[in-house]
């Protein structure tokens, strides 16, 4: 088992910043990949923001947070990072880190099998 815990959620003005933080515990060594995923209203499907492989460092953007998404992940501390800037309003919703073990995909929901909280982003002014 994996457990996932999200922090960094915030309202954030229109064109501000956020970072948004996951740390693994649990069977760490198990994970291919990590990533963020979002859901904009209550009933939405998820959809990929950014994703990284743990060992290799591979990265997938999601179209919505091309050129605005940085993910970056630190092995040492078990920990995935969410950089996004220039936000809009659209980006508000909920951000779900997830972990994923086998390495045949790494971008679509049914990739994953561990599941954090969520951590609420509201774009706001």
């Amino acid at each position: 088992q994996v457990r996932l815990d999200e922090s960094g959620g915030r309202v954030v003005p229109p064109g501000g910043s956020l970072q948004l933080s996951c740390v693994a515990s649990g069977d760490i060594d198990t994970i291919y990949a990590m990533s963020w995923f979002r859901r904009r209203t209550p009933g939405a499907a998820r959809e990929l923001v950014a994703a990284i492989t743990r060992r290799g460092g591979s990265t997938y953007y999601g179209d919505s947070a091309q050129g605005r998404a940085f993910i970056s992940r630190d092995n040492d501390k078990n920990t995935v990072t969410l950089q996004m800037s220039n936000l809009k309003p659209e980006d508000t919703g909920d951000y779900y880190c997830a972990a994923g073990r086998s390495n045949f995909g790494w971008i679509q929901v049914n990739d994953y099998d561990f599941w954090g909280q969520g951590t609420r982003v509201t774009v706001s002014s």
